[in-house]
């Protein structure tokens, strides 16, 4: 409310200077209608719907299901029997309203908590820290790194928990390319004979190939192959 009660203020001094109002909005980075609402007498920037709660599927059940997980009910079980009570709404609408129960308890006891040392909780949704395991902290938009490496520092054990799951990926990965190549591996493990000779070679022409980089052509490549299989051979 302070940060708009300043942007209206902003405008306001704007329009008396004799600006108009598209150029205030282009200064302010709003649209018209927005630069208009702020010019006008009537305008406030208090609003009847904030800190105000809209009843929802869930409100005639909302004392049950605090009741219900206090007593240690997973939410699948509470969802069922409000289910046969008439709810139809959907599991994460349970989780997701026991978590602002939970945030609005913390400010009501940050309100009346009288140690300077105090600190709220902040609670992260599981299902953010389920998606860091299948993706990077870049891709998912729900924590930040702040809040990841402070759920890191208060429970140490998901540090172990994902370094083993990255373990069981690489090994995964690493099953699925031999699966994928299975012929192969099992070529390798009952024949005498492999094809190291022919990599070894290729290796080498490979070597010689980048040192003459930008002066080579195929002569005199193949001269220098030739010559290099003929000072192994004298070495010998």
């Amino acid at each position: 409310m302070k940060q708009k009660q300043n942007e209206v203020n902003e405008a306001r001094a704007l329009a008396k200077k004799g600006v108009s109002i598209e150029e205030i909005a282009k200064t302010m980075h709003h649209t018209y209608k927005t630069i208009q609402r702020y010019l006008s007498p009537d305008y406030s920037v208090e609003d009847g719907h904030y800190n105000a709660r809209i009843p929802g599927k869930l409100a005639p059940y909302e004392a049950e299901v605090i009741k219900l997980r206090s007593e240690g009910m997973t939410y699948p079980n509470i969802h069922k029997i409000i289910t046969e009570k008439g709810y139809k709404g959907s599991v994460a609408s349970l989780r997701m309203f026991i978590q602002k129960e939970r945030i609005r308890n913390e400010a009501h006891l940050s309100q009346q908590e009288t140690c300077s040392d105090y600190q709220s909780k902040e609670y992260i949704q599981r299902r953010s820290l389920i998606q860091l395991i299948y993706k990077g902290l870049s891709d998912v938009k729900t924590i930040t790194k702040t809040q990841y490496e402070q759920v890191l520092k208060t429970y140490p054990v998901i540090t172990e928990l994902y370094a083993a799951i990255k373990e069981f990926y690489e090994l995964q990965t690493y099953v699925n390319g031999i699966r994928i190549d299975i012929n192969a591996v099992k070529n390798g493990i009952k024949l005498k004979y492999n094809n190291g000779l022919a990599e070894g070679s290729v290796n080498k022409i490979k070597v010689i190939k980048r040192i003459m980089y930008g002066q080579n052509s195929f002569d005199l490549l193949k001269a220098k192959v030739l010559l290099h299989e003929q000072f192994r051979c004298e070495f010998n």
